[in-house]
């Protein structure tokens, strides 16, 4: 049986300690775990944190720290994902799968044709929401250094941001693959929204140096988009077989 991993904020140099609020609701109220059960904790240092529950009760998990070990599951290829914010959960689903992907750094992005609007209050709770999605996804995924989704930026910032990355985009009628590219460790990748950036975008991606590539003959979804992007570059560049 697979042992539960939990992310923890906290550091975790004790040899007991109470869990969170949220890590003890799971672990006690969904998981239904008990005392003796083996955990697996992490923090987001790149260790791995073997621990056995001591108490369960309705008000806290108390748990002990048995040892660590340093994580070897990150890829090589730093590869850090703009996305365009896509409406419904679909943004969600994109996060996700790509944090199990391998990917570094997650900005979300305003462009022309996004379709969402958020501001305020409302884009702090669904960064705060994009987050947590990416805590699951480490805790699925066995990650255990955590990718931050930065602030959301306009597309016309992100463009101007400094980077010494190789910088990429898609673009259905580009010459270049992800084949055809010179190797690199280091990749800024940005994914349009549904229907695709702008002509005044792509030319200013372009003149800001980002390179476009042609995926395949077919036209995917956003989401779909940026998954197989991100597989195709790590199967070129990174560490999946």
């Amino acid at each position: 049986m697979r042992i539960p991993r939990i992310f923890v904020d906290l550091p975790l140099t004790t040899q007991s300690l109470a869990l969170p609020d949220d890590a003890a609701a799971h672990v006690g109220r969904v998981l239904r775990m008990q005392p003796g059960d083996a955990l697996q904790l992490f923090n987001g240092n790149g260790k791995n944190y073997a621990a056995t529950i001591d108490q369960v009760n309705k008000k806290q998990v108390l748990i002990s720290i048995t040892g660590s070990e340093l994580n070897e599951t990150e890829s090589s290829l730093h590869l850090h994902l703009g996305q365009v914010i896509s409406r419904g959960d679909r943004m969600d689903f994109a996060i996700q799968k790509a944090v199990e992907l391998g990917v570094s750094a997650i900005t979300p992005l305003f462009s022309e044709r996004c379709g969402v609007k958020l501001d305020g209050e409302r884009l702090e709770k669904k960064q705060q929401q994009w987050q947590k999605i990416v805590h699951s996804a480490c805790e699925q995924s066995g990650r255990s250094l955590i990718p931050k989704v930065l602030p959301a930026l306009p597309l016309t910032a992100w463009l101007a941001e400094p980077t010494k990355d190789l910088k990429l985009t898609l673009h259905p009628w580009a010459s270049d693959t992800i084949k055809t590219l010179t190797p690199a460790q280091s990749i800024r990748l940005m994914i349009g929204p549904e229907g695709g950036f702008s002509e005044q975008e792509m030319t200013a991606a372009l003149a800001a140096g980002y390179l476009g590539i042609r995926l395949g003959p077919r036209v995917l979804r956003t989401e779909t988009a940026a998954l197989t992007a991100i597989s195709a570059l790590q199967l070129q560049f990174g560490d999946l077989a």
